[in-house]
């Protein structure tokens, strides 16, 4: 009987370990979007992997595609920070083994300021928007799904849910 202790124990310990891996990967997602890191962007997926932004106003296509249109777009937010919570992972099937593929849902809130010739800086700021403060935020819904790979847990695919976005002036336009 110990010897089945011995396993399961095992098993769990690399279901934690690849639970942490998977939680580093989501985090290194965020990270590299915000830090504006294309490079480390792109590295974080498979092969084969693809995203779509469409349901956020965006394009969907091969990762490096993604990482191509995002390098651009992201130069309209220098200042942006993703926080991605409330994450549910589920294993999958591989060629029959349980555990090298993934899926990942998670919640986000985007918070970003645009970029331009002065509009929305400190001195023209609406009164009640303080100095820094973002253009517009945004929340929704991330589908992750993940595989396994030599090189570690790597993203198959990612797709963003954008269900709502709050304006600058939409916030500006209710507050009293």
């Amino acid at each position: 009987m110990p010897k089945t202790d011995s396993m399961t124990q095992r098993v769990e310990l690399a279901t934690v370990m690849d639970r942490l891996a998977i939680e580093e990967l989501i985090t290194d997602y965020a990270v590299c979007v915000d830090d504006g890191d294309w490079t480390a962007y792109r590295g974080l997926f498979s092969p084969d992997g693809r995203a779509d932004y469409r349901r956020a106003g965006g394009i969907e296509g091969s990762a490096a595609e993604i990482t191509e249109w995002l390098t651009r777009t992201m130069e309209l937010f220098p200042m942006r920070q993703h926080l991605i919570v409330n994450r549910r992972l589920r294993f999958g099937r591989l060629d029959n083994d349980t555990g090298d593929t993934a899926e990942v849902q998670a919640d986000y809130i985007n918070p970003m300021r645009l970029a331009g010739d002065g509009a929305g800086s400190p001195s023209d700021a609406p009164s009640h928007t303080p100095p820094g403060a973002p253009d517009f935020v945004c929340g929704g819904r991330y589908a992750f799904s993940l595989v396994r790979t030599h090189s570690g847990w790597r993203l198959r695919g990612v797709t963003v849910h954008e269900k709502w976005r709050r304006t600058e002036a939409a916030a500006a336009a209710t507050s009293p």
